[in-house]
């Protein structure tokens, strides 16, 4: 079975070029699509077994990162997007993308259309564009390879992670919707600065949904798909794959068993 990915675009949007790269060395069949046209679409992503929203600086990030994305989210496609979750459709946000779903109340996602957690600035008051380790954790969405430890590049001046009051980061701990976590190259946690590049609490770098359907991250694993993007490639063998891909293709994976 053919595993369709929709990648909705906005003004300001430059990460899709790279996801869609991603999605297709998975096995997938991918359609960049402008919001214009899903604003026109009864049932936007009907024919998709994936909704990735990318990263960049959609609208400029003028309002906030993602904030203009997350009101068109919010207004005119909440209700197809909560329907392609409820029939087993997947998603993912990278990035701006993540900073949409937050926004637009996707994720954590204990009350579908409420906003209950953000990406704040940066605790440095700077943008941070390095390379990050992340650890992939136990958590609902079954993609997700834990115990994995992830080298890729964050390039954010957005990203800490904030949920809006301590009981609802008690729920995202406690439900395991911590997906990945900054960790330092020896894998010690919780990372420190610049490890940590935006000073998220608890290091947390991406989390998904109560019911695993939807992630959301900050660093960018689409920029590690092949082996001369890791900054140490010249130790690399030309057939590996970047660490990156194993993302994509356990999400198409999932996808493709309709679980």
């Amino acid at each position: 079975m053919t595993v369709k990915v929709c990648i909705p675009r906005a003004p300001g949007t430059n990460c899709d070029r790279e996801l869609e790269y991603a999605f297709e060395r998975a096995g997938a069949q991918v359609e960049l699509v402008p919001l214009a046209r899903l604003f026109e679409t009864k049932e936007p992503f009907g024919s998709a077994g994936i909704v990735a929203f990318p990263g960049g600086f959609s609208y400029g990030d003028d309002v906030a990162s993602g904030k203009i994305f997350a009101v068109e989210v919010q207004a005119r496609l909440q209700d197809s997007l909560l329907r392609f979750l409820d029939r087993g459709g997947l998603s993912i946000g990278i990035c701006n993308g993540f900073q949409v779903l937050a926004k637009a109340g996707i994720l954590p996602g204990f009350t579908p259309g409420k906003q209950e957690a953000t990406l704040a600035h940066n605790a440095s008051g700077r943008f941070e564009g390095r390379w990050v380790t992340l650890e992939a954790l136990a958590c609902r969405a079954e993609f997700i390879p834990a115990g994995a430890r992830i080298p890729m590049p964050s390039a954010h001046g957005e990203g800490q992670f904030l949920a809006f009051d301590d009981a609802t980061l008690r729920r995202i701990v406690d439900e395991k919707l911590v997906a990945f976590r900054y960790v330092t190259r020896d894998g010690e946690a919780p990372a420190p600065y610049p490890d940590n590049p935006n000073g998220s609490v608890l290091g947390i770098a991406g989390i998904c949904d109560p019911r695993g359907r939807v992630m959301g991250m900050m660093p960018h694993p689409e920029r590690n798909i092949a082996f001369h993007h890791d900054p140490e490639w010249t130790r690399r063998s030309r057939s590996e794959e970047g660490a990156g891909m194993v993302i994509f293709r356990r999400l198409v994976e999932q996808a493709r068993r309709g679980e």
